[in-house]
């Protein structure tokens, strides 16, 4: 999906599906995600739109930019200028309208890294539209691609893929899973095996083997079974789908639309969105461990009858505020 590289290369496609986008970043068993915005449609004097950080490491990503983001992160814990990459899910503006003031102040701040842009086609002319207005052009890459269902985001330690929700415009949901993990370390069997304490462990539980006394000792040896990594879902906007429902299986965390309560499903429905009470059956048919609603219509000062009526589905369901914070651990 290719378009000309603009002014001081200001926006340039990607290439390929699954391009390997390194950040250098190491794996860390530290996973948060900061809410910075969960109103929808237009902010509240409580709520700002649609904007989830997830930090891993030193690394930020954010799913959709809604106005007024950047700002959000100024009041978190959160660096704006952390961030790595942008996944927006549709282009309707409380989900998309904070990327130029963004880009913008990045710039104004000194960044040098690239910026990843994705989202549903058309992303790249959306980017290459957003970063130009004004007198304008920022002094880094902000490198752009859509993405279908299925298509992936490869990153090294994990893979970001977009899945297919049902919303009223073209629209895609994320799925981010970590590489799978060695299995545990097993001290008894690496001393019954003889193995010297010191870097001939470190090369075992690297995946490397090791010579001890003319013997190989292989890392299958003294390491359990393989462990997976962490999953996270974001659905964005939709109505509720059997395609989020698989996508969503065993995950760690599903971040679902919850737009409306039981006595507006219609209507949240027609628009192309789901109630409290339909994400948590998703999530308890999926099979997940935490289920965090998000994205509440302004109408709803009192947010309490849209949990209760999640919790009495799936009683591990969460209502994002602003700034609510998750940590995520490692599944086992």
């Amino acid at each position: 999906m290719g378009g000309a590289p603009l002014r001081l290369c200001a926006l340039r496609s990607m290439e390929t599906d699954a391009e390997k986008v390194h950040s250098g970043t190491p794996d860390s068993a530290g996973v948060q995600l900061v809410f910075l915005g969960t109103s929808g449609s237009w902010p509240t004097p409580k709520r700002n739109v649609s904007a989830v950080a997830l930090k891993r490491g030193p690394e930020v990503l954010l799913f959709d930019c809604g106005e007024g983001t950047q700002r959000q992160f100024m009041l978190s814990k959160l660096s704006f200028m952390q961030t790595s990459r942008v996944f927006l899910t549709h282009f309707h503006g409380d989900h998309f309208l904070g990327l130029p003031g963004l880009v913008q102040s990045m710039s104004m701040n000194g960044r040098e890294k690239d910026l990843f842009v994705h989202g549903p086609a058309g992303t790249e002319e959306l980017v290459r539209t957003l970063v130009n207005i004004g007198h304008f052009a920022p002094a880094y890459s902000v490198i752009a691609k859509g993405l279908g269902p299925g298509d992936a985001v490869d990153c090294g330690e994990y893979t970001v893929r977009a899945i297919e929700t049902s919303h009223a415009v073209p629209s895609v949901g994320y799925v981010l899973e970590e590489a799978t993990r060695p299995g545990r370390f097993s001290l008894e069997k690496a001393k019954a095996l003889r193995v010297p304490e010191g870097p001939m462990y470190s090369r075992l539980q690297e995946g490397r083997p090791v010579t001890v006394a003319g013997r190989t000792i292989t890392p299958e040896m003294v390491l359990g079974s393989p462990r997976r990594g962490r999953k996270i879902v974001y659905t964005g906007d939709t109505l509720p789908s059997k395609h989020v429902l698989e996508a969503s299986r065993n995950a760690d965390v599903l971040i679902h639309d919850a737009t409306a309560d039981t006595a507006l499903e219609e209507k949240a429905n027609r628009y192309g969105h789901s109630t409290g009470k339909q994400a948590a059956e998703i999530a308890r048919e999926a099979g997940v461990r935490t289920l965090i609603l998000t994205h509440v219509s302004p109408r709803y000062e009192d947010t309490s009858t849209i949990l209760s009526e999640a919790r009495a589905v799936f009683p591990n369901t969460f209502m994002a505020d602003d700034f609510f914070e998750y940590e995520i651990p490692y599944p086992e």
